[in-house]
């Protein structure tokens, strides 16, 4: 398999479920800016989306869409339990946060990440990071130390990823301590850790 990303991006966030999974793959990085692959390939020839991440698999079709790579790659390699089983509900809360994490949060930061955004769309912006992260800090803080209880999941994986941009974007996370305590415990993972260093980001 080959995963398509850029450093730092939500591509982060299948990158440490390849490695938390142990599956082979391998790495190319994107410019988006201007669409070309780390090998001189034309990006939309591979993803016509343009952006990432994207995991072409060994039959040589193509995923795209972080939640669906990452449970693709979950059910790929069960021992590890990054998913619960297909059809439980427990699978079902997965994909809530799943969701949660890409139409609350990830999409979010897109304010602070687009330079033609007004300060009135970041102040909104702002102000819905400010109850989602509650709602997320108030979870981890009834006795969860991931988002599915304890066992880590993919979930917690794309959460990681996203909580990494709060710094660039200036905004504090210290009235969030069960994040901070979750930031501090996935980054210890040797998988997470991996994918960092990959990245150029440890």
């Amino acid at each position: 398999m080959k995963l398509f990303l850029k450093p730092g991006a939500c591509s982060l966030s299948p990158h440490i479920a390849l490695e938390e999974a142990g599956l082979p793959y391998e790495t190319e990085s994107v410019d988006l800016a201007k669409k070309v692959t780390a090998t001189g390939g034309n990006y939309f020839d591979i993803n016509p989306k343009g952006y990432v991440p994207a995991l072409r698999l060994d039959s040589g079709e193509l995923l795209t869409e972080g939640p669906a790579i990452v449970q693709y790659i979950a059910d790929q390699a069960p021992a590890s339990q990054l998913a619960p089983a297909n059809g439980t509900i427990e699978r079902y809360r997965l994909q809530g946060w799943l969701n949660y994490i890409g139409t609350e949060l990830h999409k979010s930061c897109s304010a602070f990440f687009n330079p033609m955004s007004r300060d009135d769309w970041k102040a909104a912006a702002r102000a819905n990071l400010e109850r989602r992260l509650r709602h997320v800090d108030d979870h981890l803080g009834a006795g969860n130390a991931y988002l599915l209880g304890e066992g880590f999941s993919v979930a917690d994986g794309y959460l990681f990823t996203v909580l990494r941009w709060m710094a660039p974007i200036g905004f504090d996370l210290a009235p969030y301590p069960q994040i901070q305590a979750f930031q501090a415990r996935v980054g210890a993972r040797p998988a997470v850790q991996a994918a960092l260093k990959a990245e150029g980001l440890a």
